[in-house]
């Protein structure tokens, strides 16, 4: 292959892990579920590619003749955030996940020498919503100067200033020092700057989120970039792999952007990674329980893909999967602990092949080394032989 197109729908997952009990998310299906409530969904094109084929017993419609080669993955990781999931697509199994802070917030010691650290106060350490949080601090926020901290169902810790008050550069060395200072028990898997403008009423964020993510292991990208092979990330991939192992990158704000950019990619790029990852399901909808918005975000992602399907080349394997699941009907607000949909497609790739369940997400990273023709050390097993014609 000269290139690899992996895009990484953000919570799409496929249904529950049999160890969905001791995350508390016995039950969660995210596809399965938003295809059940909302059954006017159209998504023929992913019906096409042989996503309901994926799990027979689900309610998404059948075709008898997938134009893809599908299955499903199941995450070995400890865990459910973005972090850990994207981190075994690449190749690496986490053994502990990443510490979450949603029931008391971050402990007040660590708090009191962040403080002491950014030379002010700080309000809020609780778990909301970014928008939420903005609308009930950020009016406190903007008379005193004191730092909005934050975090959520994910292992974050995040901190929501606005730019009219705190330059940027400023925000981003605040974040900075607590990525420094956020180690051991404490590890989150990514510092976030929130950044934020407006007035009472009418916040907004801004454009210029940035995260500090913790440095990965040695993964695929690494293993492609040490070959001389490119990796091109679009949208969040860069932040998830603290730049390691990303020869270049674009930021996104949406998947619209994220789409976009990824055919952009496809025009400048002969040979290489094209890693997308489109956030718009989990951010928008998955966390806020929106059925309706997230079934219209798969729609739009469905109307895309004929555009992706044009631009691939001979030599092109796309691979679409997810990260974690984040159903819109379960309980709370958090991600859901599910498998993650594969559907691979290609010239030189087997139409309707079924590779069953596969024991760990790190199988895609295995599959990109093989088809790259390289050396990785990982522990999932390449699909690739199964796949190609």
């Amino acid at each position: 292959m000269n290139r690899v197109i992996l895009i990484v729908l953000d919570s799409v997952g496929i249904g529950e892990l049999p160890d969905a009990n001791l995350y508390n998310d016995l039950g969660a299906n995210t596809l399965g579920h938003i295809f059940e409530k909302y059954p006017q969904i159209k998504t023929p094109n992913l019906v096409a590619l042989g996503l309901g084929n994926i799990v027979p017993e689900n309610i998404i419609p059948k075709t008898n003749k997938p134009l893809s080669a599908f299955g499903k993955a199941a995450e070995v990781s400890a865990g459910k955030d973005t972090t850990t999931g994207h981190w075994e697509i690449a190749g690496v199994t986490l053994e502990k996940p990443f510490p979450t802070f949603t029931e008391t917030g971050f402990p007040d010691e660590f708090i009191k020498k962040f403080e002491e650290k950014i030379g002010t106060k700080t309000i809020g350490n609780i778990s909301a919503s970014g928008t939420e949080i903005i609308d009930s601090l950020g009016e406190e926020h903007i008379k005193t100067g004191f730092p909005i901290v934050y975090t959520s169902a994910d292992s974050v810790f995040q901190i929501a200033m606005h730019e009219g008050i705190i330059p940027i550069e400023k925000q981003y060395e605040i974040c900075k020092i607590a990525r420094e200072m956020l180690i051991d028990d404490l590890e989150v898997g990514r510092v976030i700057a929130r950044p934020f403008e407006g007035t009472p009423g009418n916040f907004k964020r801004t454009s210029r989120r940035k995260d500090y993510a913790t440095l990965p292991p040695h993964t695929i990208l690494d293993a492609l970039t040490a070959n001389d092979i490119s990796v091109h990330s679009v949208g969040k991939i860069w932040d998830i792999f603290a730049e390691k192992g990303i020869s270049s990158h674009v930021k996104t704000a949406n998947n619209t952007e994220g789409m976009h950019q990824t055919l952009e990619a496809l025009q400048q790029i002969d040979k290489g990674l094209i890693f997308t990852n489109l956030v718009d399901f989990d951010m928008h909808f998955g966390h806020r329980r929106d059925v309706e918005g997230y079934a219209k975000a798969i729609e739009a992602f469905d109307e895309f893909l004929p555009k992706l399907m044009v631009a691939l080349k001979p030599d092109d394997l796309l691979i679409i999967t997810a990260d974690h699941g984040n159903d819109p009907t379960h309980h709370g607000t958090d991600h859901t602990r599910e498998y993650i949909p594969i559907l691979n497609v290609g010239e030189k790739i087997k139409k309707g092949e079924n590779i069953g369940t596969r024991s760990t997400f790190a199988d895609i990273a295995a599959t990109i080394a093989d088809a790259f023709g390289i050396d990785f050390s990982t522990n999932g097993v390449s699909y690739l032989p199964q796949i190609l014609n």
